[in-house]
């Protein structure tokens, strides 16, 4: 074992983190669903979200044979919600084509949806003890600094001689905790924001923190103008229910619930009678709700309708009325949860224009 990976290894059992629901166990599902959570995601954000899922879906069966609204609700908050169809697919393709048992080939997991070659590597090292590298966002911050790698990490060229120095770190035995000393090291120590260096494990032979470089590497991507979207959507209340609308399998939030939305110069009473079969009493404009995307910022108007008479609508594919506590736990994305939140505590003030900028300015700050 070389000596970089053999103090990686012993930092990892001494001050890493060993302790997280998913460790502990060779199970392949606990190990590929916590692992699908955790990209892009922080650790304290999953946990919670790993718990609700494993009591609810507690092995590959169960979510192979859930409902997509399902699995959306448990995952709803979580954020990047293709991970949630691409692991309900996964689970349903390893029922199909592999008899219910996780693959062990790389390059069979690897080929399961929502799984690419760092995930996949990272699972079969957790699970079956294989000896492949891993190079996630953090992994590729510690190696980028440690070998004073120029370039943005995103870049092929760069990527690829990444890849090869994670490559030709990997010791020969120990890989679990080598794979999780990697991320750890990377997610506490090695931060993009004051990395703390004298904790280091491997402080001694890094290129960058020698050349007092530590804050330059790796290269940042390179600066894009952030599109700004903007659109309207239809908040119609009835006797403490709100209507959700199911969105397309097709665009932004895919088969989420979400709240009507408004095209320009729609005029919201009109389409609530027309499409909906609601006669509103009272229409309010609130302020902007923004909500960043990784490529863009929606800029989200409310409209709020209260609703004096509604048709039945249960017959009709594609739109519910819930309780306000019932929607909030739904299938939506995270600037649904909050109107329908802060709506559904604040019912009187929804009801007052005079409240109005109040309600956004608690909206704004949640």
């Amino acid at each position: 074992m070389s000596d970089f990976a053999r103090r990686v290894v012993d930092w990892q059992r001494a001050h890493g983190r060993n302790d997280l629901p998913w460790q502990g166990t060779r199970d392949p599902y606990a190990v590929w669903l916590s692992e699908v959570m955790l990209q892009q995601t922080q650790v304290a954000t999953v946990v919670p979200y790993y718990r609700r899922f494993r009591a609810r879906f507690p092995d590959l069966a169960s979510l192979a044979a859930a409902d997509e609204d399902d699995v959306l609700r448990l995952w709803s908050g979580l954020g990047y919600y293709a991970r949630a169809r691409n692991l309900h697919r996964a689970a349903q393709a390893i029922v199909a084509e592999h008899g219910g048992a996780f693959p062990r080939d790389l390059a069979q997991i690897a080929a399961l949806p929502g799984i690419g070659r760092s995930t996949a590597a990272a699972i079969a090292g957790f699970a079956f003890g294989a000896r492949a590298a891993i190079l996630d966002g953090n992994v590729k911050r510690l190696l980028a600094r440690h070998f004073a790698v120029e370039g943005h990490p995103g870049e092929r060229a760069v990527e690829q001689r990444l890849w090869r120095l994670a490559e030709s770190l990997l010791p020969a035995d120990d890989i679990a905790p080598y794979i999780q000393g990697l991320m750890d090291l990377g997610a506490t120590v090695c931060t993009t924001r004051a990395p703390q260096c004298e904790r280091c494990p491997v402080r001694e032979t890094c290129t960058a923190l020698a050349r007092h470089r530590v804050g330059e590497l790796p290269a940042p991507r390179p600066r894009r103008a952030v599109p700004h979207r903007r659109t309207a959507m239809l908040v119609l209340r009835s006797d403490g229910d709100v209507l959700l609308e199911k969105r397309p399998a097709a665009g932004v939030w895919r088969g989420l619930w979400c709240f009507p939305e408004l095209g320009a110069g729609d005029d919201p009473a009109r389409v609530a009678r027309r499409r909906y079969g609601c006669e509103v009493a009272l229409v309010e404009r609130l302020g902007v709700l923004r909500h960043a995307f990784t490529h863009f910022t929606l800029d989200i108007e409310p409209v709020v309708a209260r609703v004096r008479r509604r048709a039945p609508r249960a017959a009709e594919p594609g739109v519910l009325w819930l309780p306000f506590a019932q929607a909030a736990g739904a299938a939506v994305p995270t600037p649904v949860r909050k109107l329908v939140r802060a709506l559904g505590g604040r019912s009187a003030a929804a009801d007052q224009p005079a409240l109005f900028e109040e309600l956004v300015e608690d909206l704004q700050a949640r």
